[in-house]
């Protein structure tokens, strides 16, 4: 089976990891799924709300370690590339993105949870980024700018696990749900995403993530002619 299972149903993109006999770990064929997932997403003018989950107890495991075994310093280099790969599409999505985290997500699954807009857990989530300590390099960039580089630092010098608790104190996390009520949460979450004009949502999102590459004026700069291009498109007042 695909290490990335895609089903879209009523504007509803769901990417689900699938290597469940692997804590979902990430392998090449994941990063090459996600990828394909996004891309198709992205070209599909229907889906509106792209949500990742997985399946199995962990949402993911970190890097599969075993699939590096024999590889050439190449061939890690290029694995290692698939990921910021998949990572940056995910992060690229124009419509919302959201991560919903049921277990433990470790590494790699920091950062694919990272790339997406926002993450709703429930209280078994946990968060790790024990790379460092495991003698690699890796989630160093997006989760410091979530966190704060001082709380990045532990988790990856120490090799501390965030509770689901902390990691919404910590704004890692939007929303926790307790298990028992969390489908129900996601589709009042998804009907309310649905009913919004989809236009506005997409230049709210491209506003807010150029925004926090910018100076204050030049993020003012992007919402004005995010402003401009919805006048432009005859589209203003939830007409969009």
């Amino acid at each position: 089976m695909s290490a990335v299972l895609q089903s879209i149903d009523g504007g509803v993109a769901t990417l689900t990891l699938n290597r469940p006999e692997s804590r979902n770990a990430l392998n090449l064929e994941m990063c090459n799924g996600l990828i394909d997932a996004c891309g198709l997403a992205r070209s599909d003018e229907s889906i509106r709300i792209v949500f990742v989950r997985a399946n199995g107890p962990a949402f993911c495991a970190g890097a599969d370690v075993k699939e590096r075994q024999g590889m050439s310093e190449a061939q890690v280099r290029e694995r290692r590339m698939k990921g910021f790969a998949a990572y940056a599409a995910l992060e690229a999505l124009p419509m919302p993105s959201i991560a919903v985290v049921q277990g433990p997500v470790v590494g790699s699954g920091c950062e694919i949870a990272g790339a997406c807009d926002f993450i709703v857990a429930t209280p078994e989530a946990s968060f790790r980024t024990p790379e460092a300590l495991r003698g690699t390099i890796g989630a160093t960039q997006r989760l410091p700018r979530i966190l704060g580089k001082r709380l990045a630092k532990d988790l990856m010098f120490t090799g501390r696990a965030l509770s689901a608790e902390e990691a919404r104190e910590a704004g890692l996390v939007s929303r926790l749900v307790p298990a028992a009520e969390l489908e129900e949460m996601l589709l009042r979450m998804t009907a309310e995403i649905l009913k919004a004009p989809q236009g506005s949502l997409r230049l709210a999102k491209r506003c807010i993530d150029r925004g926090l590459e910018l100076d204050p004026r030049g993020a003012l700069d992007a919402e004005i002619a995010a402003i401009d291009e919805q006048l432009a498109g005859g589209s203003w007042m939830g007409k969009m």
